[in-house]
């Protein structure tokens, strides 16, 4: 009787398999379970190290914009900035910092401009802090016709002995920093305007609330002419409020999100409004925006998608030929 059964079973398994248009399913077996396995945790590995690593340390990319700005009628002007330094111990050391310098001067820019956060952003981490007359020796060998100049970041603001020690270090480098102020400038037969607004997340009130040290209505009573206006605002949300006065914004704060997955995104960091002024080129009503991926990092010394950057900015005349 046992017998009997199990031929039936095994016959009417036989009849199963071969029954038309039955896909035929296999398990696989131990030795390809494990590889897949192996070739996940190689994958997760290497994007871990990507992002941890290779990525935040040894990329360096050069992001070029072409802005046509309404009454620019001298020779184009180059701008290159650099934003979000975060400087600290050991992801973004003095060596780091003299890499990006070198990688700059070698751009040839008429002008450069640093919108804030050189102090560390990595309060849970608690790294060293580079101290900044370290970090500002190394900008000091910045190099460019117009110069370097300026404006303070949140976390700047937040430093334990305020904002004062990173001014004054930064001024010591040669830097110009601007406090809600404007300053006329000359290149290549063209005067204008370069401006700059403090921090508008100066001073944590609590609830994802903040006290600017912000004035835009001050920095533009500070322009005199109808030259075109360049402004450094390190937030980019600032640009809502600027008038149509200004020609180019130039902003960092966001480090473009600083995690971007392909087709999935990533988070965008202080943002209010979901990405509008997350990185790049942004453009509304004749004004230009510019945000700056940033070359440092806040909460987690992570980035992947976004590499560190050097934006590199050519400012030309609406009639000028475009790329």
């Amino acid at each position: 009787m046992t017998t009997l059964r199990t031929q039936g079973i095994r016959a009417a398994r036989r009849v199963r398999r071969a029954r038309p248009g039955a896909p035929a399913v296999r398990m696989p077996t131990r030795r390809k379970l494990m590889r897949g396995l192996a070739a996940v945790g190689v994958s997760l590995f290497a994007g871990a190290s990507k992002a941890f690593g290779i990525e935040p340390a040894f990329r360096l990319a050069v992001v070029p914009y072409r802005v046509p700005m309404v009454g620019w009628q001298g020779a184009p002007l180059r701008i290159a900035v650099l934003a979000d330094l975060h400087a600290c111990e050991p992801f973004m050391p003095p060596e780091r910092v003299a890499e990006i310098v070198a990688r700059t001067n070698a751009l040839a820019p008429d002008l450069i401009v640093l919108p804030g956060d050189f102090a560390p952003g990595l309060r849970r981490i608690r790294p060293e802090e580079g101290r900044p007359e370290v970090w500002a020796a190394e900008l000091a060998r910045l190099r460019a016709p117009l110069g370097a100049h300026a404006v303070l970041g949140n976390h700047d603001w937040w430093e334990a002995g305020g904002p004062g020690p990173i001014r004054a270090a930064l001024r010591w480098a040669g830097v110009r920093v601007y406090q809600n102020e404007a300053e006329p400038l000359h290149h290549g037969g063209q005067r204008f305007w370069l401006a700059g607004t403090d921090s508008a997340m100066a001073r944590p009130l609590g609830g994802g609330r903040y006290a600017g040290a912000d004035d835009l209505p001050r920095t533009l009573r500070a322009v005199t002419d109808d030259a075109p206006v360049i402004l450094m605002a390190h937030e980019p949300e600032l640009f809502r409020r600027v008038p149509c006065r200004v020609g180019l914004t130039i902003s960092g704060h966001t480090h473009g999100g600083q995690v971007r997955i392909p087709v999935l995104g990533g988070p965008v960091a202080h943002l209010p409004e979901a990405g509008r002024y997350a990185h790049g080129h942004v453009t509304d009503r004749g004004r230009h925006l510019v945000v700056s991926g940033g070359l440092g990092f806040s909460v987690l010394p992570v980035r992947f998608g976004v590499p560190p950057e050097i934006s590199l900015i050519e400012v030309t005349g609406t009639g000028a030929a475009t790329a």
